[in-house]
């Protein structure tokens, strides 16, 4: 039930300036307001000279650290944060996990509860699990933040994590084509940033409505200088400047080859791509019969769609590995949870490929006599 704004965040400040604090975060905006800073960040650290209260702000490009003293310089440091129009509030102390999210109408809708128990010690079967994204970072309070929904996020930021080097400096373009609803995109921007990145990013989608809403999504969270969306398809949206990452998540049966295929001509420095369905290969090996002695991987109606799918994505890195790409196929999430759960992780290296290369992707596709969509577009468009 909505409440008064400032009897919210007095609540609030009593909570940062509480010795229990543990983790604070703010975020987003609200409704006609713009904050100085897109997200700020609090913790309680323990210096030489003695405890501080640690202010992490960031203004979409670069982050800003300072350490306040407790009393009179931690009391005017969070009045400030406090007097910026933040859509979002997070707090969590020892004893109490406080969330603020203020309503178009300028209300506060407060979420209270006890403070979550501490994992177990390592050895034990009772860890709560440790996100790359906090679960209850104010991001999800905008994209939503079922489990379902936490899981993939944290899935899919792992994956993203271990594609790019650790060592990252300068800016990032990064372009996510056919991105939906666009909740990755927002959590892979968040993300980013939040490792002291300058990213930009530009998300790609079909429809119109759908750029409309990730829009004036972004500029509640704050990001609508550095996330933009434009409406039109994988292959011909104008993307603005070429990307260095390349994301296509669940782009369905051809429109992954042609997030690829952008890829590729672009050059993009890594490239995630998680396929959904596989028609055109299954349907080509529905068109004639299988080469022996492979009859019984096609002559049953599933067993040939589950083999059509292997035989895409495995084409898929073989094409990548020929145009100069490391690539590699790995499970995105848990099968349990969805069973599109591969991703094709690619890195450019601009490696020749090898004529045993070329041989052992050449033998596949002529014993099985097809030609994938992957290759069609790359003919058409050499890199």
């Amino acid at each position: 039930m909505p409440e008064p704004l400032d009897a919210a965040l007095t609540e609030v400040r009593a909570l940062l300036l509480d010795p229990a604090l543990t983790r604070a975060v703010a975020a987003g905006r609200r409704r006609g307001q713009h904050p100085s800073v897109v997200r700020a960040e609090l913790r309680p650290v323990v210096l030489k000279a003695g405890p501080r209260l640690q202010i992490s702000t960031s203004d979409g490009a670069r982050p800003y650290t300072r350490n306040v003293a407790p009393g009179a310089e931690a009391d005017a440091a969070v009045d400030a944060l406090l007097a910026e129009p933040f859509g979002n509030w997070h707090v969590e102390t020892a004893g109490t996990t406080l969330q603020l999210r203020v309503t178009k109408s300028g209300e506060a809708q407060v979420h209270r509860a006890a403070a979550s128990r501490p994992a177990a010690e390592p050895g034990g079967h009772d860890r709560t699990k440790e996100y790359l994204l906090d679960p209850g970072d104010p991001i999800f309070a905008e994209i939503g933040g079922s489990a379902a929904k936490r899981r993939q996020v944290d899935a899919f930021l792992r994956a993203l994590s271990a594609t790019l080097p650790d060592d990252l400096t300068g800016p990032l373009r990064v372009v996510d084509l056919g991105c939906g609803n666009a909740y990755l995109t927002f959590a892979a921007y968040r993300y980013l940033i939040g490792h002291g990145l300058d990213v930009t990013l530009v998300g790609v989608d079909v429809r119109e409505d759908q750029r409309q809403r990730n829009t004036e999504l972004a500029e509640r969270l704050g990001w609508a200088d550095r996330v933009r969306f434009v409406a039109g398809s994988i292959a011909d949206a104008v993307v603005e400047p070429t990307p260095d990452l390349v994301l296509a998540l669940h782009a369905c049966d051809t429109a992954t080859d042609e997030a690829l295929a952008r890829a590729v001509r672009w050059g993009a420095r890594w490239v995630l791509a998680a396929p959904c369905c596989h028609h055109d290969v299954a349907a080509q090996l529905r068109a004639r019969p299988a080469p022996g002695p492979y009859g019984l991987l096609t002559r049953q109606g599933i067993l040939r769609e589950r083999f059509a799918d292997v035989l895409t994505d495995a084409l898929r890195s073989g094409l990548l590995r020929l145009h100069g790409y490391r690539a590699e196929v790995v499970e995105f999430v848990d099968s349990r949870h969805t069973p599109r759960n591969l991703l094709i992780r690619a890195r450019l290296t601009a490696t020749a490929p090898t004529e045993g290369q070329r041989a052992e992707y050449q033998e596949l596709v002529d014993q099985w006599g097809v030609t994938p969509r992957l290759a069609t577009l790359l003919a058409e468009s050499p890199a």
